[in-house]
């Protein structure tokens, strides 16, 4: 990554956080008029598509060396899901854990954490930033996501890939926090499922036991606890209908470079 894509995507990250306190803080009235969801959600088709033009979707994120890895790695989000169901896997080590795939694929399937560790893995070390303002650097290893949906076999229709953790969301407590990217995303050779985080397991503070990785977008991308995958061909019917959490709070779906 040039220093010009290094410096826009740090823009990015202030630029998304700013206009997600603004959207929170003073434009719920807005929000619930019958025309300013239609401008913003033009305004968002525009924005990604301007982005897929000025930047290649299958360019690499910069990945550094173990000599530049951060003393630390701030648990953004949700330091341990309030789940009675996730305590009882951490609590056995997550030896009974199941990862559910399935919506429009050929094959939905159910993987343990000893499946998903046999798949072909990628090991990097990449940034994570924050639009929170902050940046780390870890290493990463786990499932190349390409593999586990080659095993599933999406079917033609579909084209996006949602998240479904183990977190529930902040606003009913009972719903479960999502995240989603799209199949070109998915595909890229960066997207894991990670299972382990600077050469050890991955920790409960940072996802455990599986955390997206999509190292080309934004910190909020990167799903934690994921627990189920499902394919769709629209976000209608799932929770907010903008394709995540922060994305239903006003964030941009496409947060990458």
């Amino acid at each position: 990554m040039n220093r010009t894509r290094d410096g826009r995507r740090r823009f990015l990250a202030r630029t998304i956080g700013a206009a997600g306190t603004l959207f929170l803080a003073g434009c719920e009235r807005l929000s619930n008029s019958d025309w300013f969801p239609t401008v913003l959600s033009a305004g968002e088709k525009a924005s990604a598509a301007v982005a897929h033009a000025v930047t290649s979707r299958k360019s690499m994120a910069q990945e550094f060396t173990d000599g530049d890895l951060s003393p630390t790695f701030r648990s953004n989000g949700t330091a341990e899901p309030d789940s009675d169901a996730y305590r009882m896997l951490a609590a056995n080590g997550f030896a009974d854990y199941r990862l559910e795939v399935g919506g429009l694929v050929a094959q939905p399937g159910s993987f343990s954490l000893t499946d998903l560790r046999a798949l072909p893995s990628r090991t990097q070390v990449t940034r994570h930033d924050c639009v929170e303002g902050w940046s780390a650097i870890a290493k990463w290893k786990g499932a190349r996501l390409a593999a586990l949906l080659e095993a599933v076999r999406p079917r033609p229709e579909a084209r996006f890939v949602v998240f479904h953790c183990a977190d529930p969301m902040e606003d009913d407590g009972a719903s479960p926090y999502y995240e989603s990217i799209d199949l070109e995303d998915a595909f890229h050779p960066q997207t894991i499922l990670a299972y382990e985080m600077n050469d050890a397991v991955l920790p409960i503070a940072n996802g455990a036991p599986i955390r997206l990785r999509v190292e080309r977008q934004l910190g909020y991308k990167h799903a934690k606890y994921v627990m189920r995958i499902e394919l769709v061909d629209s976000f209608a019917g799932i929770a907010g209908g903008k394709g995540g959490y922060w994305e239903d709070q006003g964030y941009q779906w496409f947060a990458g470079i």
